[in-house]
């Protein structure tokens, strides 16, 4: 794991006992839920397999892009340039049998380069709409802090509605729809601060690190063989990713772990009553947003683990990346150098693990 989990204890799976579950439809065993994740699950390593081909290292990178598509919820990428991010969602796109478009985003551009625009038909005399690229499965918004208000405002709509409106129509986008956006953390020229609104629309925020020092010299020597192209093969499609969501919804879930999810997101809000002194670091704490995906995505890793229930340390897991773009610290924060990531670690280690 990375640095959210170095702290993790290693607490006992809360399991359900060996009588039947209740579901929604109907009752079944623990086992019967792995039976159906090991059978849906079969893409997952070949999926693994071919991005390997061209992303080396990056192994968080890439489970939490997997967890995306398990979820159907939104992916902000931060890191400095050269970390393969871009890279590693257009591998994704090649080994998915789906359209994708690549929309790099710049201070010039304009709603109708995204949503698309209505063109009048001399010959008709009509107005018709052309649909932009945001009508596809999956979206790689390369620097998405580079465009404007106005064109973050129409994103919203997109990742939020998941449909666009085009003058007094709207329009449905795909049921696979993903935004896999990226950002660079350093660069402040040309650049615009995300309006909180739209960064609370991100189920997680992943930050890539540096590749470790083996990492690095596997792609010093990879580029040798740059001269002949690597060809990744998709190996998977919409109705597999669609049908493993369905199984995700299944995987159980204890009251205990519910309540966890709860204790863990309202101590950003009221960090007293869980003997946390951080009241005076956190300006505005995790939304109701951070509860839902926090459920989603532990139910996801359970899925990527090959297990029909879900543990503590699935959710200790997805606290990092679900919450720490969704904790607004404060100018003593910012003045004793203690990050939002600080604070979550803090809270990981003080809330009772069940």
């Amino acid at each position: 794991m990375n640095e959210q989990t170095s702290t993790l204890s290693n607490s006992s799976p809360v399991v359900p006992p060996s009588s039947p579950v209740q579901q929604a439809e109907g009752y079944t065993s623990i086992q019967a839920i792995n039976d159906s994740v090991a059978a849906s699950s079969a893409w997952v390593g070949l999926l693994r397999q071919e991005m390997g081909k061209s992303i080396i290292g990056q192994e968080h990178l890439i489970e939490r892009l997997l967890v995306g598509l398990l979820t159907g919820g939104h992916i902000l990428l931060e890191g400095l340039p050269g970390l393969a991010k871009t890279l590693a969602v257009k591998t994704l796109a090649m080994a998915i049998h789906t359209d994708f478009r690549r929309i790099q985003f710049t201070p010039d551009m304009l709603p109708a380069d995204i949503i698309g625009t209505q063109i009048y038909n001399p010959r008709d005399t009509v107005f018709e709409v052309k649909q932009g690229p945001i009508f596809s499965s999956l979206i790689l918004a390369d620097e998405i802090n580079r465009a404007p208000a106005k064109v973050q405002s129409a994103m919203l709509e997109a990742m939020q509605e998941k449909q666009v409106t085009i003058g007094d129509e709207s329009f449905t986008l795909p049921e696979l729809f993903l935004v896999l956006a990226t950002q660079n953390p350093i660069e402040q020229e040309g650049t615009y601060p995300l309006p909180e609104a739209q960064v609370d629309r991100f189920m997680i925020k992943v930050v890539v690190d540096y590749p470790s020092i083996t990492q690095e010299r596997m792609i010093l020597d990879a580029v040798d063989h740059t001269d002949s192209k690597i060809v990744v093969n998709p190996v998977i499609g919409p109705d597999d990713i669609l049908a493993s969501r369905k199984v995700v919804d299944t995987i159980y879930m204890d009251d205990k772990i519910k309540d966890y999810i709860v204790a863990l997101v309202c101590a950003t809000r009221d960090p007293k009553k869980f003997n946390l002194d951080l009241h005076d670091y956190i300006e505005t704490g995790a939304s109701p947003r951070a509860t839902i995906n926090l459920k989603a995505v532990a139910r996801a890793l359970a899925f990527l683990a090959g297990r029909g229930y879900v543990t503590p340390d699935d959710v200790k897991s997805a606290a990092m990346d679900v919450m720490r773009h969704r904790i607004r610290i404060s100018y003593e924060a910012e003045a004793e150098a203690i990050s939002s990531e600080d604070i979550i670690r803090k809270i990981l280690d003080t809330v009772p693990v069940p």
